[in-house]
């Protein structure tokens, strides 16, 4: 693998890689890779506005493909319900689902994207205002039923504007920051250490709790800026019946 391939593929596990962050990010001051690490590539922090509701729906087209596209869809739902439910109240918006008016469509490729550092599993997107796509690849329906909840969880970590553990180590393209400390297990950790910790959940909570209630405007001197969705930009075209997947939101 070239240096070039190294800072921007990443192994999770035996052949798995995430591409969500394939952009990089830079080392903030040699600061030990020992805490939560946020997006600053464009000059600033993105994190969601306090109440934001992230509308979503099944991209149907995708999903048509599939041999049973409607168990394929109850599948889908039941591991993201699973992997909302692991982060809780830290999550810090609340997902429902809309065919109208939606913020990210969930979508099913019907081809497995590897290459020989590994397979993608899944990949998402970060805070910001535009219409995005949660990708679900069809490798990740062989793994455990516990790694797809993990590659969900991961992937709605970038959701709420996590980065990659590693990225002040080995990610240099881009800027990132970091911001309070954990142990090197984290969900947004790769191999072994990958897992959902109690201070993944500490540190995301009071990321947003102090940016919230504004005892936090900037991460090492990287000021942070609220973004709102999508649909918060728009008013709906009809009532809202939509299936709420859950309501993780909590107060400022």
């Amino acid at each position: 693998m070239d240096s070039k391939t190294t800072d921007f593929v990443h192994l999770i596990a035996d052949g798995i890689v995430c591409n969500t962050e394939a952009r990089g990010h830079a080392t903030p001051g040699g600061r030990p890779p020992t805490e939560i690490v946020v997006d600053a590539t464009e000059g600033f922090i993105p994190l969601w506005r306090a109440g934001s509701i992230l509308k979503w729906r099944f991209q149907e087209r995708s999903f048509a493909r599939a041999p049973d596209p409607d168990g394929s869809q109850a599948t889908v739902f039941e591991l993201m319900s699973e992997a909302l439910l692991r982060w809780g109240s830290a999550a810090p918006v609340t997902f429902t689902r809309d065919s109208d008016l939606w913020d990210f469509e969930i979508v099913l490729r019907n081809a497995s994207d590897c290459t020989p550092q590994g397979c993608v599993l899944a990949s998402s997107f970060f805070p910001d205002a535009g219409r995005h796509e949660l990708v679900i690849y069809p490798t990740m329906f062989e793994q455990a039923r516990e790694e797809q909840i993990e590659t969900l969880i991961h992937e709605f970590g970038h959701v709420f504007g996590l980065r990659h553990f590693f990225a002040v180590v080995s990610e240099t393209a881009w800027p990132s920051e970091i911001f309070g400390k954990h142990s090197p297990f984290s969900i947004m950790n790769y191999g072994p250490k990958s897992k959902l910790t109690e201070a993944d959940l500490k540190d995301l909570t009071e990321l947003y709790r102090l940016a919230w209630t504004g005892r936090l405007t900037n991460i090492n001197g990287t000021p942070i800026r609220f973004v709102r969705p999508y649909s918060a930009q728009a008013e709906p075209s009809a009532p809202v019946a939509a299936d709420l997947l859950v309501n993780t939101s909590h107060a400022a």
